[in-house]
């Protein structure tokens, strides 16, 4: 059973007065975007963990699927979501999948191929953590096996970057073949530059 943890939670500060997940991507609004692509996967339940403008988020995945963690703390940061989301996930999960929301053009296709790279290394390995990979470059989703959830829940980092670093031996990088896991909108710029290229 694989547990999808989507973050929501967030402030999109860089992003300045505009909350970057409900700004329109190619006629659809981002975080919708995104939901429905992990929603369309082969995950088992999904989880969306919002806080800073949270009714709006709820309102726009109204039809969506999924389960919503609110996360009081979401100021403090970025842990403290996957800590919510990750506490909130089924007790039955064998995976947990730990997305940002901020990758508006990660397909379902993309999110399966990690999903079936776990599968197959659950065969043989306990507790493996899946990071995909483009050129050498590691993006998100992150799929943690389960032997994780009291580490991640303990952890006091920003993020899992630490537990992946600290667990080296567990790590199995998937070769992705695009750059969607890298592809995140966190500044003005960025929105720019992908809303030219959609209108191009």
């Amino acid at each position: 059973m694989i547990s999808a943890v989507i973050l929501a939670a967030g402030e999109s500060r860089r992003m300045g007065v505009q909350n970057k997940l409900l700004l329109p991507i190619g006629g659809e609004v981002l975080i919708r975007k995104f939901v429905k692509s992990v929603c369309a996967s082969e995950v088992d339940e999904v989880l969306v963990v919002v806080g800073h403008e949270a009714e709006k988020i709820k309102t726009v995945l109204r039809e969506q699927l999924v389960r919503f963690v609110d996360n009081p703390g979401y100021v403090e940061g970025m842990t403290t979501s996957i800590q919510s989301g990750v506490k909130a996930a089924s007790p039955e999960s064998t995976g947990l999948m730990i997305c940002l929301a901020d990758l508006p053009f990660t397909e379902t296709a993309e999110f399966n191929r990690l999903i079936h790279a776990f599968s197959d290394f659950c065969v043989t390995e306990s507790s493996p953590i899946i990071v995909p990979v483009f050129q050498g470059q590691r993006g998100n989703p992150v799929l943690f096996s389960s032997q994780f959830r009291k580490i991640i829940l303990a952890h006091e980092g920003e993020g899992c970057r630490g537990i992946v670093r600290k667990y080296p031996q567990c790590v199995r990088e998937v070769i992705m073949g695009n750059d969607n896991i890298l592809r995140d909108l966190d500044t003005p710029e960025d929105y720019k530059f992908v809303t030219k290229i959609k209108n191009s």
